[in-house]
């Protein structure tokens, strides 16, 4: 009986990607994460739709950064670094710490104190990163981690880093292998916007290798007290529950505005009431576990929905960024609280309405 043989994910689409026979592959076996259909919750939605989850929680640390984590490390070993840093509201360094190990280099992450999910924070202090916090956001994070690599002989791993985004179109791949197809629409929440940067380049190198006939329209979305996008400007202090995307000056900016442009698509914000009922709908109808800036692409396929949007039977893939473990205070936090009862069948059997 022949069995299935999981490749590192850069060893999957290497013909797609800038490697050759001299580039190292540093893995985690990342990628390969689950397209899930959602039925239940695309009758919910509309009628219009056919909703599909792209559930990124399931790569090794939990979110999407591992796709452009093992390009960005293979290339940093390839060229003789040593060390890595990296800015972070928690996912990226997460990321950066595990790959940065497995690689045997020394790894920094820089994040915004207090503004970061301890599930996040302890899975690069589990990785032995140096774990720097400052007073500050992630906006001015990222400032001294440009500043220390333009001064200093260390890797940046930041969306800023072109291997990054090279990894991250990998999803793009496989949701179109998964689905025969690409998608008409791909819902996607934005942040410090490289990965819908790096999706729409991963579509738009799949029509070009001829692997699919047409390309879908990007829909972005920003936390609303952290949309810089939507709003033409900078926001010097966002707010959102959302950490993973409360940033107020996008790296990939204007690469997402193409993105949004190039595909007929678009930008727009949703609110924290917003993400945090996608969020616990997504849970509670179909069994999938988000953090809350995940929920952020079903939270705007569901306001566009509500607003006429869909006008024809098509399909959305929205894709979730993290897994809801990288976030449990928050996920407790918005929950009916647990019931405490004395030990007894009886007791319990009357609170489940069974006497």
């Amino acid at each position: 009986m022949s069995r299935f043989k999981r490749m590192p994910l850069i060893e999957r689409y290497r013909e797609y990607l800038p490697m050759d026979e001299n580039t190292p592959v540093v893995s985690l076996y990342e990628g390969y994460t689950p397209l899930v259909k959602l039925p239940r919750l695309s009758a919910k939605i509309s009628d219009k739709l056919t909703v599909y989850v792209k559930f990124e929680g399931m790569n090794p640390t939990g979110s999407f950064k591992d796709r452009g984590m093992t390009m960005a490390i293979s290339k940093a070993v390839e060229a003789g670094s040593k060390a890595t840093i990296c800015a972070s509201t928690g996912n990226t360094a997460a990321s950066a710490a595990a790959y940065s190990a497995r690689a045997g280099l020394v790894c920094a992450v820089i994040l915004p104190k207090g503004e970061v999910a301890l599930g996040k924070v302890s899975q690069s202090m589990m990785h032995g990163a140096k774990v720097i916090a400052i007073d500050g956001n992630f906006d001015d994070a990222l400032n001294i981690v440009k500043g220390i690599t333009e001064n200093y002989p260390i890797t940046l791993v930041n969306s800023l880093n072109p291997f990054r985004i090279e990894g991250q179109k990998t999803g793009a791949f496989e949701i179109c292998d998964d689905l025969g197809h690409a998608p008409v629409y791909h819902a996607i929440p934005v942040g410090n916007a490289g990965n819908i940067t790096a999706y729409w380049a991963g579509y738009k190198a799949y029509k070009e290798a001829g692997k699919i006939d047409a390309l879908p329209k990007m829909l972005g979305f920003q936390a609303a007290g952290s949309a810089p996008i939507v709003e033409g400007h900078p926001i010097e202090f966002p707010e959102t529950i959302a950490t993973a995307i409360r940033i107020g000056n996008p790296a990939s900016w204007k690469r997402a505005e193409a993105a949004r442009d190039e595909s007929g698509g678009l930008i727009e914000k949703v609110t924290d009431e917003e993400i945090t009922e996608a969020q616990k709908l997504l849970a509670a109808t179909e069994g999938v576990f988000c953090e809350p800036a995940s929920a952020a692409s079903v939270a705007g396929v569901i306001k566009k929905a509500k607003e006429g949007f869909f006008t024809e039977k098509s399909d959305v893939v929205c894709i979730l960024t993290g897994h809801g473990l990288k976030d449990p205070q928050r996920a407790i936090k918005i929950c009916d609280p647990f019931i405490e009862l004395p030990n007894s069948i009886d007791a319990v059997a009357e609170e489940m309405g069974l006497k």
